[in-house]
């Protein structure tokens, strides 16, 4: 095992003493070709281009002497350090840390990033980067090969969001360009980048107190509550069973299809997921994007009439069908996503909404809700609801 490895983030600033001197005593050194080509870099160390920092690591783990690993910006940050203290590797690492690429680009854009959320963009987590950018008005995104600013405009769509996108920070070819993101798929940008996505309505808010978010923006506790013109099938309690049984998250894309008041798609989107609604009424439309306006999260709304209307929608991971029954249950299940809701206000149509996810290969649960409203002065009953759920989650197959 090395001697000694020491993990020297770099941001285009000289070196400082303490990255020279560990420098000096690397008999390996492993980073980026613009890393390796520092004229601090001993003529006579043993020379790595990262590719797989895995590969890397087991490299310093079976080398004798004193290694040194360089990566861009802050190592701790999304970075090398991570990968490096596995503990498969064995390795003990000190890190000289440098001002993170994130926070340089929050710089160059003379922007806070106390209330951005960060994520990072691969081939395999792409689509859940995006999924970050249309729930969220500022995200930083840490770009690779295969999900740079091109490929996150493309899967975003029709979703407009303006891109301030950095490209080589701190070193002379570096460049900051601001585009919308309609425009970013006409361009070649250089690696390493970090994109800015700026968009959606503002919300004004007391500064935050928590990085990546302000809870002072939901000043109203609780979810699931009741609503005072409540249509069916938007009952508190069945909503709060929906949403139960989904589980909306940060990176998840929820479809809400008959959305409407918008109530349950503003509630998924308050949990952090990227929301659409649809539904074939305009005003419906019209309320979900009142609704969410007045909540200050971000919904994309689409009129029309499902499942016509689901056709060229992005693939999505949970899903409640408020309306069209067993046909547009069947045509959602033919988009297998992780789990789907829906209700039924008859025996007859929750047993045609079973049978439409079973047959679409999906593990069927099925409850009779019934919840009584009562004036807690006299104790009458003010208001009844009985309903069906229905709740569906596709088999996990597990490798062998």
């Amino acid at each position: 095992m090395a001697d000694r490895v020491t993990v020297i983030g770099w941001d285009g600033s000289p070196l400082t003493a303490a990255a020279r001197s560990a420098l000096s005593a690397a008999t390996l050194v492993a980073g980026a070709a613009h890393h390796l080509a520092l004229p601090e870099v001993p003529p006579a160390a043993e020379r790595i281009r990262l590719g797989s920092l895995g590969l890397a690591a087991r490299r310093i783990a079976g080398h004798r002497g004193s290694a040194v690993v360089f990566a861009d910006g802050d190592p701790g940050f999304f970075g090398a350090v991570r990968t490096l203290r596995a503990p498969e590797y064995g390795l003990e690492v000190e890190v000289v840390p440098a001002v993170s690429s994130v926070a340089a680009a929050f710089a160059r854009a003379g922007m806070p990033w106390d209330d951005a959320k960060v994520v990072v963009a691969n081939p395999r987590t792409l689509r859940r980067a995006v999924n970050v950018c249309r729930a969220h008005g500022k995200v930083a995104v840490l770009t690779s090969p295969g999900a740079g600013p091109a490929e996150l405009a493309l899967l975003l769509g029709p979703v407009h969001r303006t891109f301030v996108i950095c490209e080589e920070l701190g070193t002379e070819r570096e460049q900051v360009t601001v585009v919308t993101s309609d425009k970013a798929p006409d361009h070649v940008w250089r690696n390493p980048n970090v994109v800015i996505v700026i968009g959606g309505r503002a919300v004004a808010a007391d500064p935050p107190w928590l990085l990546g978010q302000n809870p002072a923006r939901t000043a109203e506790r609780g979810w699931a509550r009741p609503l005072p013109h409540a249509a069916e099938g938007e009952s508190a309690p069945l909503r709060a069973a929906q949403l139960a049984r989904l589980g909306p998250r940060t990176g998840d894309l929820v479809w809400d299809i008959g959305c409407g008041s918008g109530a349950f798609a503003v509630e998924a989107a308050a949990f952090g997921a990227a929301v659409i609604a649809v539904d074939a009424d305009p005003r419906a439309c019209e309320r979900a994007t009142a609704a969410a306006r007045a909540r200050g999260v971000q919904l994309q709304v689409v009129a029309g009439r499902a499942p016509h209307a689901l056709e060229d929608l992005p693939e999505p991971d949970v899903v409640r069908v408020g309306g069209g029954g067993a046909a547009v249950v069947a045509a959602v299940a033919d988009r297998r996503p992780e789990r789907i809701v829906s209700h039924a206000s008859t025996r007859d149509e929750a047993e045609a909404i079973g049978r439409a996810l079973a047959e679409g290969g999906y593990t069927v649960e099925c409850a009779l809700l019934q919840s009584v409203g009562l004036d807690p002065r006299t104790w009458n009953e003010q208001d009844r609801s009985v309903v069906f759920l229905l709740a569906a989650e596709r088999p996990v197959i597990r490798q062998a």
